[in-house]
């Protein structure tokens, strides 16, 4: 064929390597992997495909087609077959698993990343891969089992001083029904002054049963020294941390309080209500604080009885003051833990609804395991051997030793 010196040649070269093949590399990758299956075979049957020997012992037989999922994309294998016995590549496949372990990361990368199992079809068709099903997306995803589960199970040798609870409402399958199951979350501080989650788990109900269950696998893996709990006023949470963390004192988050207090006073006062009520945490020390809640409680008594009432009886509301006032913005509300369930939204809501619990306890927990490793290594989150100012208010903590440098 005489070509034109008028055609570019490298046009020209590209165009008739289109037409060979849509992908040169991937065909020759295909041409080669079974080229060597045919020479294995030959071996083994001691003659090579259609040669007449004495030294044969077995014949061919076909041949089993098989899809194989690489980084240059979906080659087809022609497995040969043979009259008597079997061969399978085991230099090239696993038994029961299809795709290398460098894809099997990136799904599993995509799916902790908050990506669903109907959005990684289109992921992988971008990596040239054909074609990949809903359940062997969730097949390669379990592939962060094993990190979760050593994650979850994972001995607590330190103690935690205080320790922030709260649930987040995810929606799974079961029976062949949609039903809304809790996630419940524990974060504490170490003595180094680091965050870390202590554990997660998944209930059917946010209930007393299920926040009692999941505090004692915190005792039993080694939890101690608590001396705070900060959450909102679940009345079965409280129980359930009253009776396995007697020692500990309860602070009710400010931020859910406000809210429910506000549901107390007309829409058009609730700014003016909002604004007293913080003043009480806005005082410089732990008798200031107290004295001015008490004047809070004097000037709303007038106008607004009910909310006048429900500050007055929210002793648990200032349990703060007790402990060193410059860990007071950590402790007084649950907003650290707001934030951790925020990010932990930001995946899941793309998921939607789970197929399992199994399912959620893979994400969630692969989410909780980043997190952890993140605040491992930045800047300490409060300083622990800080000594509280106001010993005479409540109780005298006792003297944190402090850590062998």
């Amino acid at each position: 064929m005489t070509v034109s010196n008028n055609i570019d040649a490298l046009a020209w070269l590209r165009k008739q390597v289109e037409e060979v093949a849509s992908d040169p590399l991937r065909e020759a990758l295909n041409e080669m992997v079974n080229g060597l299956m045919g020479a294995d075979a030959d071996a083994l049957c001691g003659a090579g495909y259609g040669e007449r020997s004495a030294e044969r012992v077995n014949h061919r037989n076909g041949y089993r087609e098989r899809s194989l999922d690489t980084r240059m994309g979906t080659i087809e294998l022609q497995i040969p077959k043979l009259r008597q016995g079997t061969y399978f590549p085991g230099w090239l496949l696993e038994p029961r698993r299809r795709a290398e372990k460098a894809l099997t990361s990136v799904i599993a990368e995509a799916y902790l990343q908050g990506v669903s199992t109907r959005r990684v079809e289109d992921l992988v068709q971008s990596l040239g891969i054909e074609k990949i099903s809903k359940s062997q997306v969730s097949v390669l995803a379990r592939e962060l089992d094993h990190t979760v589960k050593s994650f979850r199970e994972r001995k607590l040798s330190e103690s935690f001083k205080y320790l922030w609870l709260d649930a987040l409402v995810l929606k799974s399958r079961e029976g062949g029904r949609i039903v809304n199951v809790a996630c419940v979350i524990a974060v504490g501080v170490n003595p180094d002054g680091h965050r870390e989650v202590l554990g997660m788990d998944v209930v059917t109900v946010e209930d007393g049963a299920g926040w009692l269950a999941f505090l004692r696998g915190l005792k039993a893996r080694g939890l101690r020294g608590v001396e705070l709990v900060v959450s909102d006023a679940h009345q079965g949470l409280r129980e359930a941390a009253a009776s396995v963390l007697p020692g500990a004192s309860w602070q009710r988050c400010r931020t859910h309080f406000m809210r429910n207090l506000l549901t107390r006073v007309p829409k058009a006062a609730q700014g003016f209500v909002a604004t007293v009520v913080r003043s009480i945490f806005a005082q410089p020390d732990a008798e200031s604080v107290r004295e001015q809640h008490h004047r809070v409680v004097e000037q709303l008594q007038g106008r607004f009885p009910d909310a006048a009432k429900m500050l007055a009886e929210a002793e648990e509301l200032l349990s703060f003051t007790s402990f060193p006032k410059e860990h007071w913005r950590q402790i007084w509300s649950n907003n650290p833990q707001e934030r951790l369930n925020r990010e932990i939204r930001r995946r899941t809501d793309v998921v939607g609804i789970f197929p399992n619990r199994d399912a959620i306890v893979r994400l969630v927990g692969a989410v909780l395991c980043e997190i952890h490793d993140d605040w491992a290594v930045v800047r300490r989150y409060m300083t622990i051997d800080t000594q509280p100012e106001e010993k005479g208010d409540q109780k005298a903590l006792p003297t944190p030793k402090k850590r062998a440098a």
